[in-house]
C-alpha cells in the first residue's frame, strides 16, 4: 500500500499517516481488537478518552473506530471492530482479510465525544458501544473520579472485554440480556446522584431511550452514534443576524438564498475556487478537483469528511459537533453542510 502523507505536526488531527496493524486479538463473539503503530517505532498521537480515528483499509474504505486502549499508551492505538455481515463491508474485511503487519491509513485522533467536569460519571454502554466507554473508565479510575458503568448485551460471550472490566469490580455492572433482560434505564437514572453526567454510546434505540430519560430528569447526556439518528437538524444562524455582523471579509452575507441555494467554496490549499449548486452537496463539488478527499457515510454522522473552515459561516447539518463546536465555526461536514454565506474558503 502506498504511503499517506503526515502533516507537520504529529498531532494534526486532520493528518493522513500510514500505521502498521502489529496484531489482532479475538475479544468476545463477532468482535476482535486491532492494534495499530507507527512503521518506525515513533510515538503514537496523544489522544484522550472518547476520541475516534478514520481508517483507510486496503480496499479503500474508510471506517470509524472508537479508541480503547489506554491514552497513556504511545506505543500503539487499539480499536475493536464488531464483525457485521450485512454492513457496507469494512468490518468485514478487517474480520476475513490477514491484516498483521500491513499498512493501513490513519486520519486523527478526533474527539467529539470527550469528557467534561463532573461530580459523577454514569457510563452506559450496549454491545460494541463499550470501546469509548472503556478508555473513559479507565482514565476516570486514575483520575480517582466518582464513576460507575452499566454494560448490556446479548450474551456475554458476545460481550467484549469482560475480562478487563471486571478488574473494576462493583464500578462496573454487567446485563446480559439472556441472563437479564434489558437494563432497567428509569432505575439506572434514578439512581443517579446530583451532579452526574451520562456518557453512552451503543445501538439507536439504547440512545434514545437514555437521551429520553436523561431529558425527564434534567440530567446531562453526552452520546456517539454508530449511525445517523434520523433527518439532521439543520442548524445554522438566522440570515438576519448573518446580514447584521457580515463574513470574516465584511461583505454583508444575509441572504437566505445564499444559504438555500448556490455558493461557492475556494479550496485554499488547492488554489480552486468550485461552485455548489443547491442539488449537490459540498463533498460531491470537491471530489471533482480532489476524489481522494476522505469521506465515508455521507449522511453526517460518522465524521469522517470533517474539514477545517478558515473564512465564511458554514451550516451545519451535521449530528456530529455538540453546540459549542458548531457555534466556533472552526470545522464542517462537507457531505450534508452547507453555506450562510456566499462563499467558503475550506483547508483542502
Amino acid at each position: 500500500m502506498t504511503a499517506f502523507a503526515v502533516a507537520a505536526s504529529e498531532n494534526d488531527r486532520f493528518a493522513l499517516r500510514t500505521m502498521v496493524v502489529r496484531q489482532v486479538r479475538w475479544e468476545a463473539e463477532g468482535v476482535i481488537s486491532m492494534q495499530l503503530a507507527s512503521p518506525d517505532g515513533s510515538p503514537v498521537p496523544v489522544w484522550s478518552p472518547g476520541a475516534h480515528i478514520d481508517v483507510v483499509l486496503p480496499s479503500g474504505l474508510v471506517r470509524q473506530y472508537s479508541l480503547c486502549g489506554d491514552p497513556a499508551d504511545r506505543t500503539s492505538l487499539t480499536v475493536a471492530v464488531l464483525h457485521e455481515r450485512n454492513g457496507r463491508g469494512g468490518s468485514r474485511e478487517i474480520h476475513e482479510t490477514q491484516l498483521v503487519g500491513r499498512t493501513v491509513g490513519v486520519r486523527g485522533p478526533r474527539n467529539h465525544f470527550k469528557l467534561r467536569a463532573a461530580d459523577e460519571y454514569l457510563l452506559i454502554a450496549g454491545g460494541i458501544g463499550v470501546t469509548p466507554l472503556l478508555a473513559m473508565a479507565r482514565h476516570l479510575d486514575a483520575q480517582g473520579e466518582a464513576w460507575r458503568l452499566v454494560y448490556g448485551g446479548r450474551s456475554r460471550a458476545s460481550m467484549a472485554f469482560l475480562g478487563e472490566l471486571a478488574a473494576f469490580g462493583g464500578a462496573v455492572r454487567v446485563v446480559p440480556q439472556d441472563e437479564a433482560g434489558l437494563p432497567d434505564l428509569d432505575a439506572v437514572l434514578d439512581s443517579a446522584s446530583p451532579g452526574t453526567e451520562v456518557y453512552c454510546c451503543g445501538p439507536e434505540g439504547l440512545l434514545r431511550a437514555v437521551e429520553a430519560a436523561g431529558a425527564a430528569r434534567a440530567i446531562p447526556v453526552h452520546v456517539e452514534r454508530f449511525g445517523t439518528a434520523g433527518p439532521a437538524a439543520v442548524v445554522a444562524e438566522p440570515a438576519a443576524a448573518v446580514a447584521e455582523r457580515g463574513d470574516a471579509s465584511g461583505e454583508s452575507t444575509g441572504s437566505v438564498a445564499a444559504r438555500a441555494g448556490a455558493f461557492e467554496v475556494e479550496l485554499r490549499r488547492t488554489g480552486i475556487t468550485v461552485d455548489v449548486d443547491p442539488d449537490r452537496t459540498i463533498l460531491e463539488a470537491v471530489r471533482e478537483h480532489l476524489p481522494e478527499v476522505i469521506s465515508s457515510c455521507e449522511e453526517g454522522f460518522c465524521g469522517a469528511c470533517e474539514t477545517r473552515v478558515i473564512e465564511g459561516i458554514p451550516e451545519h447539518r451535521d449530528q456530529v459537533l455538540d453546540p459549542v463546536e458548531r457555534e466556533s465555526n472552526e470545522t464542517m461536514m462537507i457531505c450534508v453542510g452547507r453555506s450562510c454565506t456566499p462563499r467558503l474558503v475550506l483547508d483542502l
